[in-house]
């Protein structure tokens, strides 16, 4: 079944709400993708206007910026250390904004959407 993000159907009140016309294509959304670690992987997703976003499934490296030294370098992801989104996301190591990540260099804190942008980056800390 699909994922619908129109309007709901009740009331704050909890009242019905009578909906003057049936549900529209671009209301519809779709399951998360749960980016993972392990070789990378991603997959093409067609979007509104036939554009395409890159789902990233799972990836093993990250573009890491160092704020202090101002330079961007590609670094192997160790592992998940925190995830405020959902804490059950660390042990399963899922990756999405805000994650903090273990890298080679360090903590660093994800600042793309991997699900949505196919890349993962992030920022020392």
């Amino acid at each position: 079944m699909a994922i619908f993000q129109g309007q709901a159907r009740k009331k704050f009140t909890g009242g019905k709400l009578r909906s003057s016309r049936s549900k529209r294509r671009y209301e519809l959304g779709r399951e998360p993708t749960l980016t993972r670690i392990g070789p990378q992987s991603a997959r093409k997703v067609r979007t509104m206007g036939g554009n395409v976003k890159i789902a990233l499934m799972k990836g093993d490296n990250a573009n890491v910026f160092n704020p202090k030294e101002k330079v961007t370098k590609k670094m192997k992801i160790i592992t998940v250390k925190e995830n405020p989104s959902n804490p059950h996301y660390v042990q399963r190591n899922i990756m999405n904004k805000g994650t903090i990540i273990m890298t080679e260099a360090g903590a660093a804190r994800v600042t793309s959407r991997p699900g949505q942008d196919g890349v993962i980056n992030a920022v020392l800390l």
